[in-house]
């Protein structure tokens, strides 16, 4: 197998072939010891006590994202808040952010699901660049992105993040985890060291980090972590409460003909305060260099990332047999950010990543399918100089996929995807108005050579910003967007039984490009010492295409066939940070978060697996070094389902933690313990597949340290 289709070439060479050109600029001399790029696409913020290297602020690698603010909401994820979230998946991770929910098919896979939206709609990256997996492919794909060592997480929704990659609808996510050195040590050794463990799986868990200044303007980082756990205890039954009566009706039906059979499905019915089979085991390694020169520099990695974990058995099956994934990849990162000088240009900023993976699905002891993918994703983008306050950038995209599918299952032939896109973003100061203009064209190409099949698919997507400053610290806005995808290999030419979701699952090879027409209203920023942010959203969308349960059953799985039909989508989020009180000994403050999705087809049905409405509620007291918070996660009944889809309960998670840090007036020990769904409460999430056998994980206490020196 090819690492990269024929037709990569071109595009990637010219991407290489600009920054190497780039580098080569009289603009890449300067003093070696020189902070590092912070032009208009390094976004500067005031950095939170606990933050790396102690500095007086954070630098976000991934040009672009920063200058999206307008066009879509951001929220961010680092220091203490990460701490408290961290978990295995990224879907675990965010799922009490506003307008997020997960996947949740297994413990060890569960990915982000951004305004109700999954799968190819919701872009994953890694410093800007695709997490080039097989995560979108199947819910029961793990994401091969490693939590435990990210500096910061950022989450970008709605639709205006198509500048890194028009399936981006849902939005992106993006994990900034230093694999590339992006600063230079202000010290000549810098340790972050996480140590946690819980009782809901028995985990262990403990990853770290050494970056280090080279001398002459280079860096180093490597990092690496471990993370095991055991079968995930749950409050209750596993199987939900209707299924579970189908189950034993129906052992009693078969017991004069098959008691073996009906003792099977008694004991899968009665199963209850562990979920088998849901334990797992992930390690990563990843290492690091960057040269520094000025305000320019240049840097590669390479990583490797390993996880092997358990698949819930769905009930009713003669022959229960448990399965497992085990997944791996190796990945290799370059980047070069270039300062241009005082030109229309002030910097050249480009990544490329790498991606050799390969996950086999394995049934019992014995390995089954092997999903083998080998891509490739490169970006390079000019950024303007800003000039009395207009500022913006363009650049090109290049993406390509090989994914071949060995074993006896080929419910995939071999395929190959192609994707070349040009987009641009410019801001423009209209008196006491902000204007954001945002497009993209992309060509995709998708071929299965052993079906001769070849399809090509021309888009543009584009959106349009406007905001008003109402006071110095409150914006308000509106923007519109037209945005278009591509339909995926494997909403084309996916047909066959899916071991590991138990699924049969069916393509259309005649599926065309979706669109959506659309926009949102949104109020962002302060309003004293309040933090507000408002969004409300609404989608047009034309061939949406979705996954229908179509009522059928093959080789005991249900069918699960890709369709197109007219679709509206709208909601709304929000987030409110409110100070209650605060002098110099003691602070109180509140939060609340909300988010509710609504999606329905032209035919009155409902859009599968979307989110309920959702409250989120904490209160944090801050006295001295210690921090006391209490949180409430509401999710409400989800009777709105899709045809052959179950509808789930209400539930109510009570959660509550003590950060403390031991050394006053200094934050570079942090010391956590924290109660999660206290009162074993029983949660089942709308989004997931696995819903009615997997429900959420009972009561976990868990404590984690946290250094940095």
């Amino acid at each position: 197998m090819t690492i990269y289709h024929p037709a990569a070439r071109p595009a990637l060479a010219l991407l290489l072939a600009s920054s190497a050109l780039a580098l080569a600029t009289p603009a890449f001399a300067g003093e070696a010891n020189a902070p590092p790029n912070k032009g208009p696409s390094a976004a500067k913020a005031n950095a939170a006590p606990d933050d790396d290297y102690h500095n007086d602020e954070i630098v976000v690698t991934a040009s672009g994202l920063s200058q999206l603010d307008m066009l879509a909401g951001t929220s961010v994820l680092s220091g203490v808040e990460l701490q408290r979230s961290l978990s295995g998946q990224l879907g675990d991770v965010l799922v009490n952010q506003p307008g997020v929910s997960m996947s949740g098919f297994a413990p060890g896979a569960s990915r982000p699901v951004l305004r109700g939206f999954s799968g190819e709609r919701v872009k994953l990256l890694i410093d800007g660049i695709g997490s080039i997996d097989a995560s979108n492919v199947s819910n029961d794909h793990a994401v091969a992105i490693d939590p435990f060592n990210a500096e910061r997480i950022d989450i970008l929704r709605g639709p205006a993040v198509l500048l890194y990659g028009s399936q981006a609808i849902g939005g992106a996510v993006n994990v900034i985890d230093k694999r590339i050195p992006n600063r230079l040590p202000d010290e000549p050794i810098h340790i972050d060291a996480l140590l946690s463990g819980n009782t809901v799986a028995d985990s262990r868990q403990a990853a770290a980090s050494i970056d280090a200044p080279l001398g002459d303007g280079f860096a180093v980082h490597v990092d690496g972590s471990y993370h095991k756990t055991s079968d995930v205890e749950i409050p209750g039954y596993a199987v939900a409460a209707p299924w579970r009566a189908e189950l034993l009706t129906q052992a009693d039906s078969v017991e004069a003909t098959n008691p073996e059979f009906a003792s099977s499905l008694r004991s899968q019915a009665n199963q209850s305060g562990v979920l088998p089979n849901s334990a797992t085991e992930t390690y990563s390694v990843t290492g690091g260099v960057a040269f520094f020169q000025g305000d320019s520099n240049i840097g590669a990695s390479v990583g490797y990332y390993d996880t092997y974990y358990g698949v819930p058995t769905r009930p009713g099956s003669e022959d229960p047999e448990a399965g497992h994934i085990g997944l791996r990849q190796w990945r290799g990162d370059l980047r070069a950010d270039v300062a241009l000088g005082d030109g229309l240009f002030s910097h050249l900023n480009s990544r490329v990543g790498f991606s050799h993976y390969t996950h086999t699905e394995f049934e019992g002891i014995d390995p089954g399918t092997t999903f083998n993918v080998e891509g490739i994703e490169a970006r390079t983008e000019l950024v303007q100089a800003e000039r009395s306050g207009w500022s913006g950038s363009i650049g090109m995209q290049y993406t390509t996929r090989h994914m071949d599918i060995e074993g006896d299952e080929q419910l995939l032939p071999r395929n190959m995807l192609n994707q070349f896109a040009v987009f641009g973003l410019q801001q423009i100061p209209l008196g006491d108005l902000q204007l954001q203009l945002a497009g993209r064209y992309e060509h995709a190409g998708v071929s299965a050579p052993d079906l001769g099949a070849h399809k090509s698919f021309d888009n543009f997507s584009g959106a349009l910003g406007l905001s008003y400053m109402v006071t110095e610290g409150l914006e308000l806005g509106a923007n519109a967007n037209r945005v278009a995808r591509a339909p995926s290999p494997e909403e084309l030419f996916i047909d066959g039984y899916h071991e590991s979701s138990q699924t049969y699952e069916r393509g259309d090879p005649n599926l065309v490009s979706e669109t959506a027409v659309g926009g949102e209203l949104f109020a962002r920023g302060r309003i004293g010492a309040a933090k507000v942010s408002l969004t409300g959203f609404y989608n047009r969308f034309s061939d949406y295409i979705y996954q229908q349960n179509t009522g059928e059953v093959i080789d005991d799985g249900p069918v699960y066939e890709y369709r197109q039909g007219d679709a509206d989508y709208y909601g709304a989020e929000g987030e409110l940070d409110l100070p209650l009180y605060d002098s110099e000994t003691f602070g109180l403050k509140s939060e609340l978060r909300a988010s509710y999705v609504r999606a329905k087809l032209d035919d009155g049905s409902n859009v599968p697996m979307i989110p309920p409405l959702s409250l989120f509620g904490a209160l944090q007291a801050d006295v001295g070094t210690v921090s006391l918070r209490g949180e409430v996660a509401h999710a409400f009944e989800q009777s709105k389902v899709a045809l052959n889809e179950t509808p789930t309960d209400a539930y109510t998670f009570v959660n509550a933690s003590v950060t403390w840090r031991p050394i006053s007036g200094n934050n570079n020990v942090t010391v956590l313990l924290k109660a999660d769904n206290i009162f074993n409460e029983t949660g089942r999430l709308a989004t997931s597949l696995t819903r009615d056998y997997t429900p959420l994980p009972g009561r976990n206490i868990e404590a984690s340290v946290r250094l940095s020196f």
